[in-house]
């Protein structure tokens, strides 16, 4: 297993602390919300968790519930009044719990539940935990397609390189799960994350933005790979 590999099973095995008996659990889109549903999946077999409904953030999350044999805890949110608690990564973090978020282009639906969950935990390796956002990875923005050009061009005005995401394995740009374009933004200047979160939604076409408002995470999970965690609460 690989130092990464074993700083995202310490942060999944954490965040299960804050599954309890009967929760409504949103579960995140990613490697290391993956590690956490099989870790949950393991203590639902064996009978440490029960009667758990899971709301998935994306179709892959679903996909890998139903594979898990899981299907029957499988809920939308139409099919629940709240969730309990939402468990999910991030592609960044800060030190004011700002993340980025949208690698796997899932961001809409993660937000969707996360900010709707009770409690917000988030799990991370130390690698993804910086001083500022973004650092390493663009902003991701979901988009309806006929306005993709037009938002590309109102961000470039503003300052900073946008593209339109591509995938192996596809021709064209990536769709998202909701039918929609990613375009990935790396700001010319430094940004104010909930400032910013908010000035790039209200761009006419902006479906969502990827940068999350560190005021609604609960508690950031950071696992280190000698297998330790720290906190951020």
């Amino acid at each position: 297993m690989s130092s990464a590999d074993i700083a995202r099973e310490a942060a999944a095995k954490e965040a299960i602390k804050y599954v309890t008996d009967g929760a409504v659990v949103g579960v995140g889109t990613g490697s290391t919300a993956m590690v956490f549903l099989r870790e949950l999946h393991r203590l639902i077999s064996n009978g440490h968790v029960k009667d758990v409904l899971l709301v998935p953030t994306s179709t892959e999350t679903e996909i890998e519930i139903i594979n898990l044999g899981l299907a029957h805890l499988l809920r939308y949110p139409w099919q629940v009044n709240h969730i309990d608690v939402a468990v999910d990564g991030a592609d960044e973090v800060d030190r004011n719990k700002n993340l980025v978020k949208g690698g796997g282009a899932a961001l809409t639906r993660e937000k969707i539940v996360d900010y709707w969950a009770r409690s917000f935990v988030v799990i991370v390796d130390e690698s993804k935990v910086f001083d500022k956002i973004p650092a390493k990875h663009p902003i991701p923005i979901e988009v309806i397609p006929f306005a993709w050009p037009i938002v590309k061009a109102r961000l470039e005005e503003i300052g900073g390189v946008v593209n339109l995401r591509f995938g192996s394995g596809k021709r064209g740009p990536i769709v998202t799960d909701n039918g929609n374009y990613i375009l990935d933004y790396v700001p010319k200047t430094e940004i104010v994350p909930d400032e910013a979160e908010g000035f790039i939604k209200r761009v006419p076409g902006v479906v969502e933005v990827g940068l999350f408002n560190g005021k609604r995470v609960s508690k950031v999970i950071i696992g280190r790979p000698n297998g330790s965690i720290i906190t951020m609460d």
